[in-house]
C-alpha cells in the first residue's frame, strides 16, 4: 500500500473517531476510488496513480461546484467544495502563475520550438514536470500564446 493511501485510512479513522461526517464520506469516497483502480489495474497501486486518483476525484468536484452554482444550488455547491478542499490537501503544492510561466519558457527553449506547429513537442516537454501541479488546460493555453507570439 502506498504511504499516501495509508495516511488516508488513518486519517479516515481518525475523522470516524472525531464523528466529522463529511470528512468520513469523502475519505471513503476516496478509498473506493482506489479500489476500484487496484481492481482495474490487477494489483497495487503505485504513488503517482494514487495521485492521479485523488487529482481526478478533485476535478470530479471542481467541475461539480461549478455546475451547481450555474444551476443555483448553493447547498449543493458548498458541500462539493468541502470536499474538493479536503482532496486538494491531500496534493502537492500547485505551481503559481510566475513558476508555469517559467516552465514553459525553458520547454519551448529546450524544444527549439518556432511556432504553433511545435506545440506537441513543448507539451512532451512539460507535462511530466507540472502533472498534477497545474491545470493543463491553462498552460496549454500559455504555451499556444507563447508560441503564437514567437
Amino acid at each position: 500500500m502506498a504511504d499516501l493511501q495509508a495516511q488516508i485510512a488513518s486519517e479516515l479513522l481518525e475523522a470516524m473517531k472525531g464523528r466529522h461526517p463529511l470528512r468520513v464520506s469523502t475519505l471513503r469516497l476516496l478509498i473506493s476510488a482506489f479500489r476500484y483502480k487496484e481492481v482495474d489495474k490487477k494489483r497495487a497501486l503505485n504513488e503517482s496513480e494514487v495521485l492521479e486518483v485523488i487529482q481526478s476525484e478533485a476535478k470530479k468536484r471542481k467541475e461539480a461546484v461549478e455546475q451547481f452554482t450555474i444551476g443555483g444550488r448553493a447547498e449543493l455547491a458548498a458541500k462539493e467544495k468541502a470536499e474538493f478542499e479536503i482532496l486538494n490537501a491531500y496534493l502537492p503544492k500547485a505551481l503559481t502563475e510566475a513558476e508555469i510561466d517559467a516552465l514553459v519558457r525553458q520547454a519551448i527553449s529546450t524544444s527549439g520550438a518556432q511556432g504553433a506547429k511545435d506545440m506537441g513537442r513543448v507539451m512532451g516537454i512539460l507535462m511530466p514536470q507540472i502533472k498534477g501541479r497545474a491545470d493543463g488546460k491553462q498552460v496549454q493555453q500559455l504555451v499556444q500564446k507563447l508560441l503564437t507570439a514567437a
